[in-house]
């Protein structure tokens, strides 16, 4: 089961957010989010949160639950709703940008729903990010620009290939050595890593 949520960050591309939702059996609107939706025409199943964003009209044609839990945040909630339905792949829009401290927890709630999804991926105008497994292969067209973040502070074990700036059991710490801006010299790009949570960001060609 394929779901798409939307958050109240910084707005995805129009299109991009409809091309996900033609192969998406559910739409999860976090709270803001749903304003975003009216914007775009596209109508949530589902608008979940603490809603001191969105007020109910009586007018959705969805469900709206109001849950009023402040040790949890809209993304979370949402996030719960998506695994109670026992959802398989998650595709998260709005999860980033506008406040740095959202971005940041949502990164946080990314780490604590890894497990939960066969995937989970933050996507928005720039680019598609995600944790890692231990051992991941994929490919992507020449000169991808590539970033990869200890998200755990301290990422140990890593090796690459098909990346200009390669490592070899390298370690990834934060204040240290960081991986961003690498880019693909190689259609299928290889990464594997022992300890620690490492994210990747695979960035778009923007306009």
């Amino acid at each position: 089961m394929n779901v798409v949520i939307l958050c109240d960050g910084t707005p995805p591309k129009p299109e991009q957010l409809k091309k996900e939702l033609k192969n998406s059996s559910l739409f999860i609107a976090a709270d803001g989010g749903a304003f975003t939706a009216d914007r775009m025409g596209v109508h949530p199943d589902v608008i979940i949160g603490d809603l001191d964003s969105y007020q109910k009209t009586g007018q959705e044609p969805g469900e709206v639950i109001h849950d009023p839990d402040q040790e949890t945040n809209d993304l979370e909630k949402a996030l719960a709703y998506a695994y109670k339905m026992e959802a398989n792949h998650v595709t998260v829009f709005g999860a980033t940008g506008k406040r740095l401290d959202h971005t940041l927890k949502n990164l946080s709630v990314l780490k604590q729903f890894h497990n939960q999804f066969e995937s989970i991926i933050f996507k928005d105008r720039y680019s598609d990010l995600f944790l890692l497994p231990i051992h991941f292969e994929t490919e992507l067209p020449m000169k991808t620009t590539v970033s990869l973040f200890p998200l755990s502070g301290k990422v140990d074990g890593i090796s690459t290939r098909g990346l200009k700036y390669s490592l070899t059991d390298g370690v990834l710490e934060n204040g240290v050595q960081d991986g961003s801006s690498n880019e693909t010299i190689e259609n299928k790009i290889e990464i594997v890593h022992k300890k620690g949570d490492l994210l990747i960001f695979i960035n778009h060609k923007t306009d």
